[in-house]
């Protein structure tokens, strides 16, 4: 079945923006876009040089100079009618991230609307971006504190979301006053461009968004080292992140960090089963199990392992695989090959080790890039998946006996963005919320985020919170005001 078309084709970007210009690549050079489920070319983009980008990045800081001063109802009402022409164009726009990222049509919609609601909530938070009178230790001095926009920032997004990872970084910073240039992945450029072009729709001035795209090494690379960037968002795996902030370092850089996660996804004896089941559908195949919030490992007492395995199995094989604008699809493909091969050797790894396939644990036939709905037990934490993320449609099953043994086990990872478990006993309840060594928490549900409530992780996954009150504090500085010479 062929891919439909766009109803509004100039959505479909090949060209870079920045300094408010639609712009090849100098040189000329482009990389190809590929659908992943079909492995046809979609799209070229421009792969930009390093002196391209910085002449982004200095763009970027002469539009800031007039945005930082715009009254903040002003922005608020940009950002508005950006949201206004997103949700005016959501099904060309879920239609664009399906054929370059390959998650079926009804999830992109759930993205599209995802993404669109941060710009929204900004654009609200636009107005309250509050300062503080402290009182002072005698009567002739104010003590006053302001935000103030921090500078240039530089967003470094990932595929598995092209869309709303992108609207969580540069609403924030907008909001706040600042200009924001972003890299998104190589694979799944399309969304970002279409997105610059809906904001250049609203309104917004040239100069305050830019999309630069190319080779991570060279376009993320210049980002990093331009001394006008003064704060860098990034999402991706904790090996890069790490690369990224030893960059930082050197010109002490703000950074927000949403790294690697290894969620675990706890069924306690006292669950109910049928919400647990439904639960970890959601957490663990969503996006073909490509999302940093994933349940990675399941941990399911001993005493209800059975019970749930007989309820969990018939969700699986009730998945769908296809291309995900084909009406029925409910899994998409892997992203690329290298990620298939990695997800085949962790499923070998663990086979290797005593893990029993329940169901798939492997390609799909004669198909490209997609790896069957797979269900593992007898999973155990000398197994790589028990340290790695799997990002794959692998749902390795773990048992335990007792509360400390789980909760144990669910913390014996370097890394804590999300956990998810399922109990009806309230003190069970606050017992391992509080003790799970994660920056958020899912009780009795398998999807928590929204653009109300602060995303993010702690250890090695990262630091600084997207979406909510919080979200917005770390696009800007805090300056404390003396005021003396009050008193008469």
């Amino acid at each position: 079945m062929p891919a439909p078309e766009l109803s509004d084709p100039s959505l479909k970007k090949q060209l870079s923006f920045f300094c408010g210009e639609w712009r090849a690549a100098a040189s000329g050079d482009s990389f190809p876009v590929f659908n992943p489920a079909s492995g046809s070319q979609i799209a070229a983009v421009p792969s930009l040089s390093a002196p391209e980008v910085n002449e982004a990045v200095e763009f970027a800081a002469d539009a800031m100079r007039a945005w930082s001063e715009v009254p903040a109802p002003r922005r608020a009402a940009l950002l508005r009618a950006w949201f206004e022409e997103i949700n005016r164009h959501s099904a060309d726009l879920a239609l664009l991230l399906t054929l370059e990222q390959g998650k079926p049509l009804a999830e992109a919609l759930g993205e599209i609307a995802y993404g669109a609601s941060y710009i929204e909530w900004f654009s609200e938070e636009a107005k309250r971006l509050y300062g503080e009178m402290i009182p002072a230790p005698s009567n002739d001095r104010r003590i006053l504190v302001i935000r103030q926009p921090v500078g240039v920032c530089a967003a470094i997004t990932p595929w598995n979301f092209p869309n709303a990872m992108i609207t969580r970084k540069v609403a924030p910073a907008l909001a706040a006053g600042c200009s924001i240039v972003v890299k998104p992945a190589s694979q799944t450029p399309l969304s970002a461009l279409a997105l610059a072009e809906l904001a250049s729709r609203a309104g917004l001035p040239p100069g305050v968004l830019s999309v630069v795209t190319g080779e991570a090494s060279t376009v993320g690379t210049a980002l990093l080292r331009h001394p006008l960037v003064r704060k860098v968002t990034f999402t991706g795996s904790t090996e890069t992140g790490k690369k990224i902030l030893e960059e930082c370092a050197k010109s002490v850089k703000k950074v927000t960090m949403e790294l690697g996660g290894n969620a675990p996804f706890l069924v306690f004896s006292d669950a109910d089963l049928d919400a647990a089941v439904e639960g970890l559908m959601a957490s663990k195949f969503r996006n073909s199990g490509q999302t940093c919030v994933c349940a990675n490992r399941v941990f399911v007492e001993e005493c209800v392992l059975e019970p749930f395995l007989a309820k969990l199995l018939p969700a699986v094989k009730n998945l769908c695989i296809g291309n995900g604008w084909e009406n029925g699809t409910t899994q998409g493909p892997l992203i690329d090959d290298s990620a298939l091969r990695k997800v085949e050797s962790l499923v070998e790894n663990a086979k290797s080790l005593g893990a029993s396939v329940l169901l798939g644990g492997k390609r799909a036939s004669n198909e490209n890039q997609f790896f069957l709905p797979t269900v593992l037990t007898n999973c155990h934490h000398d197994m790589a998946l028990a340290k790695e993320e799997i990002f794959g449609p692998v749902a390795a099953i773990f048992s335990f006996h007792s509360e400390e043994e789980a909760i144990r086990a669910a913390n014996a990872s370097p890394v804590g963005l999300a956990a998810y478990f399922y109990s009806r006993d309230i003190g069970k309840i606050w017992r391992v919320a509080e003790a799970l060594e994660v920056g958020m928490v899912g009780v009795n549900t398998g999807t928590i985020s929204n653009a109300m409530a602060p995303f993010g992780g702690i250890k090695e996954s990262g630091f600084g919170r997207e979406g909510s009150k919080y979200g917005i504090e770390d696009y800007t500085n805090l300056k404390y005001i003396c005021m003396a010479g009050i008193s008469s």
